[in-house]
């Protein structure tokens, strides 16, 4: 049994790299190296401070992820300097639920792998119900209102928008395009790619976004791959019977099992995907699917403790609570929708 479970974990190893890692991974992490360089934290959370109006505040709050290219170990520190600095308790909240769900890598992916339906599930129900989990949290916890009127005055990102917007639309038609292998259109983005490089971008630029598209790599690929070994490892041990019996279908009970297993384990980053597409191919529903993948990023054991810790037992307590609800409220909605 034990060889047998090696095998499946190598034959799904294998398969993921002749399938995912050129076209797919490697482009998403030279776009979240770029967005790590040339679009800083200090641009966004700047928007955190209490003289922005709510509606800017919350927006930001929900998307940043999406900018910010946090994954689940780096959104604790990020979130406990805002939280810590005087942002009320609900975009603080808003954003430690959306920042691990949504960033680059993990939409990139998810939609990859698990299909275009729950990519875009992920992403549009990981920022509307972060909000209303902060929203939730601020008329819990209103007195903490009184506090929340610190502006986090910090500087721009050097480079202008159209550039910006050139070099992202270039790096963006590359993953697009490669994935798609509509390699003639790959090839112009590719093009385009190194005008702007050539025109707005010294080798200083290309240093720190090199180096920074390296960390990325090599933080996370190496548990990525283990995950997607682990995947193959459990494909083969697991019955489907059982996977079929806890997750299948769109049940209440079914989204709460997915939702809790994903808030007590740590999925380093991106790991939640093959699993989750391990799970699926076992008889796991979309629902459970969408539920995991909510809940998973956003908590795990040792995050709780951490949470507890930064924002008093009350607080973290209905924090929790508010994510598995949320995230099993959510599955069985997408699951009735996308059978």
């Amino acid at each position: 049994m034990f060889f047998i479970a090696i095998q499946g974990g190598l034959e799904a190893f294998l398969d993921y790299l002749s399938a995912h890692v050129l076209t797919c991974l490697i482009p998403a992490f030279f776009i979240a190296g770029a967005i790590n360089v040339f679009i800083s934290q200090a641009s966004v959370t700047r928007y955190f401070g209490g003289e922005t109006p709510k509606t800017l505040t919350y927006g930001v709050a929900s998307a940043s992820g999406t900018v910010l290219a946090v994954c689940s170990c780096t959104v604790l520190p990020i979130f406990t300097g805002i939280y810590k600095r005087g942002v009320g308790v609900g975009p603080a909240t808003t954003f430690l639920f959306s920042g691990p769900a949504i960033n680059v890598l993990a939409i990139v992916y998810s939609a990859r792998l698990l299909g275009l339906d729950l990519g875009i599930g992920r992403t549009i129900s990981a920022i509307l119900f972060s909000i209303l989990i902060g929203l939730i949290m601020s008329f819990f916890f209103r007195e903490e209102r009184a506090l929340y009127g610190q502006n986090i005055a910090l500087p721009e990102s050097g480079k202008k928008g159209y550039v910006l917007l050139l070099y992202f639309v270039s790096l963006i038609g590359v993953l697009v395009f490669a994935s798609m292998k509509q390699w003639l259109l790959t090839g112009i983005s590719l093009g385009g790619l190194f005008s702007v490089l050539k025109r707005w971008y010294d080798q200083e630029d290309l240093k720190m976004w090199l180096f920074a598209t390296w960390k990325f790599m090599r933080l996370i690929a190496p548990w990525l791959l283990l995950g997607v070994f682990v995947a193959g490892m459990i494909k083969t041990l697991i019955p489907e019977s059982l996977i079929r019996n806890l997750l299948g279908g769109d049940s209440l009970r079914s989204n709460f099992i997915a939702s809790v297993f994903g808030a007590l384990m740590y999925f380093a980053t991106l790991t939640e995907v093959p699993i989750t597409r391990a799970f699926l191919d076992m008889g796991m529903g979309r629902g459970p699917a969408l539920a995991l993948l909510l809940a998973g990023p956003a908590l795990s054991l040792p995050s709780m403790i951490v949470i507890i810790r930064i924002m008093g037992l009350k607080r973290g307590i209905t924090y929790i609570g508010l994510v598995v609800i949320i995230a099993t409220l959510t599955g069985i909605g997408f699951g009735r929708l996308f059978p």
